[in-house]
């Protein structure tokens, strides 16, 4: 734990929200044993074990635009390269971001961690939080919920006190509601997404206990008028 280095990586976020590789930063800082926590349980579940023994890469699947086109309407993976289409982002960009996976020396270990990067947008589509700040913020507090990282959990708690005050208190209850959808989900980090890429998205929701974001949603849609 290195909380002097995560505050003032925060104070460099909070001054230029664009500065993403501060995010990664201040998890690093604080996450403390989570990655090899998360790992262990990785390694020892079924789905787990198949991905370190065959070690797909996730990271290509999800860079091959043309094979996503290629898939059925209404399936994930039609779904999130709409989602990345629209917002006019790569997969590529969590890596330049980041940059931090390369440090593990433990080749497994390494897998798992770039996995976890190069999943974030997919748990953008399948929970239905945005990427404007306040999904950012509520999409932390799933995700701390999933890996009990506490570099996410600061980051997902300062966001929801700063985004309150534009959009009022309950921000509060759509970040709690996030972190119970997190707690209540199957445990995304060891799913085959290669696999559920081509599954019908709604039937990935249901398999993995993932419900609309009802709170977040109705926050979002009575601000937008109000500032139209």
């Amino acid at each position: 734990m290195q909380p002097l280095v995560a505050m003032r990586a925060l104070k460099q976020l909070i001054a230029d929200p664009e500065r993403t590789e501060k995010v990664f930063e201040i998890i690093q800082a604080m996450s403390g044993n989570a990655l090899h926590d998360t790992y262990q349980r990785f390694r020892q579940s079924e789905s787990g074990g198949r991905i370190l023994k065959e070690k797909p890469h996730l990271l290509k699947v999800l860079q091959d635009r043309d094979a996503l086109r290629r898939m059925e309407p209404g399936t994930l993976g039609r779904a999130y390269l709409n989602f990345v289409e629209r917002e006019q982002i790569t997969a590529d960009g969590l890596v330049e971001a980041s940059g931090r996976e390369d440090e593990i020396q433990d080749r497994d270990m390494r897998l798992f961690a770039e996995r976890q990067r190069d999943q974030h947008d997919l748990w953008h589509v399948l929970t239905g939080y945005g990427r404007d700040t306040f999904g950012e913020a509520c999409l932390l507090s799933f995700t701390y919920a999933q890996t009990k990282n506490r570099g996410l959990g600061l980051i997902a708690l300062i966001g929801a006190f700063k985004i309150a005050s534009e959009l009022g208190n309950d921000v509060y209850k759509a970040s709690w509601r996030a972190y119970r959808a997190g707690r209540r989900a199957s445990w995304l980090p060891q799913q085959e997404w290669e696999i559920l890429l081509t599954k019908p998205i709604d039937e990935v929701r249901q398999q993995l206990g993932i419900t609309p974001p009802e709170v977040y949603l109705e926050v979002l849609s009575n601000y937008q008028p109000a500032n139209a």
